[in-house]
């Protein structure tokens, strides 16, 4: 294995990226008690962060664990080519990890039905309370965050001394992103890749990135 295999890292995004549709827009829409999307379009016009935003909106989810679980059960719809990818990845020595603005209970919940349950996994810690769900971002030096989650990480392996491939669909991606040393892009992170003219590789289905990353290192993608 060469050693620029053994220092690759993919970081990629969860909801609208690994999944089609966004699990906590899901969930919000039936469950918030609430003008949850009056706050989403404050959060996408830059007034409040994607902290506040989440923090502001689950409040208004008054459901248990067990009863959001239950809801999106069978509802959850996964790219093709997931588990491909990663298990191109796991043969290359590539270090596969997600990081989410989505809260940690459905990530995991929906990674131990496809049978993946110990993929490392950053996103928002929730809490289930009577009074609505605590929601809250922990970067990696344990101190809460209200903003640029998804950049504390990518700057973390970074310093670590990996080349980053970075997965995402959202506005929000464009940031870290740009950080990385190559993008694969679909949705609005694509938009925003083309308008800003960022490099990156369109991909609908996740065994399409299979293919950009055979091309990328020289190698077969079978």
């Amino acid at each position: 294995m060469s050693q620029e295999a053994e220092q690759t890292l993919v970081q990629c995004d969860f909801d609208g990226t690994i999944t089609h549709a966004d699990v906590s827009y899901m969930v919000l829409d039936t469950f918030a008690d609430g003008d949850w999307r009056k706050l989403l379009a404050e959060y996408r016009a830059g007034r409040i962060t994607v902290g506040e935003f989440n923090t502001r909106a689950f409040a208004m989810v008054k459901a248990d664990k067990k009863t959001l679980l239950n809801f999106i059960k069978g509802k959850v719809e996964v790219r093709a080519g997931f588990g491909q990818l990663l298990d191109y990845c796991q043969r290359r020595g590539f270090k596969f990890v997600i990081v989410s603005n989505g809260l940690d209970f459905y990530i995991e919940d929906i990674l131990k039905e496809l049978g993946v349950p110990d993929i490392e996994v950053y996103a928002a810690r929730t809490e289930f309370n009577p009074g609505g769900v605590r929601v809250r971002y922990i970067g990696p030096d344990g101190n809460e965050l209200q903003s640029d989650f998804k950049e504390a990480y990518i700057r973390l392996f970074i310093s670590q001394g990996y080349r980053i491939i970075y997965i995402g669909n959202g506005v929000s991606d464009l940031s870290p992103a740009r950080q990385a040393h190559h993008i694969f892009a679909t949705g609005d992170l694509l938009d925003s890749c083309r308008q800003v003219k960022v490099d990156c590789t369109p991909f609908h289905d996740l065994a399409d990135i299979i293919k950009g990353l055979a091309l990328l290192d020289g190698v077969g993608s079978s």
